[in-house]
């Protein structure tokens, strides 16, 4: 089974998301914060992450910076899902080492398609 990590502080969107992935056969985990994702990496790389940027202690942009630079074979998908919208935002994200984003508010088959892109679903 397939795993993934959800990165965000909204216990909303970690219960949309988790609902959304759990219907693709993925087995979830959760985190609040950048600093709480290192330390789910740490106990096990997930096949996937969806990360919110904007979250207390450490953002989502540090967190894959991080995670890119530790370099631990394989590295996972990473997909940005975040109200930032503005096209220099997305470009940060992607050469910070993100694979796909995707903009709040999305809906399933917004979600499903990028992971199908990424090659995730």
């Amino acid at each position: 089974m397939k795993t993934c990590l959800i990165v965000d502080d909204s216990r909303m969107i970690r219960n949309y998301l988790r609902s959304s992935l759990q219907a693709l056969g993925f087995e979830v985990r959760e985190a609040v914060n950048g600093r709480e994702a290192v330390i789910r990496c740490e106990e096990s790389m997930p096949d996937l992450i969806l990360l919110d940027w904007h979250m207390p202690v450490m953002d989502g942009l540090e967190f894959i910076r991080l995670l890119r630079d530790g370099a631990e074979a394989p590295q996972p998908k990473v997909v940005f899902c975040t109200t930032e919208s503005d096209i220099a935002h997305i470009r940060i994200a992607l050469e910070a080492g993100a694979d796909e984003y995707v903009m709040k508010p999305f809906d399933r088959e917004t979600l499903h398609m990028k992971l199908q892109l990424v090659g995730a679903a």
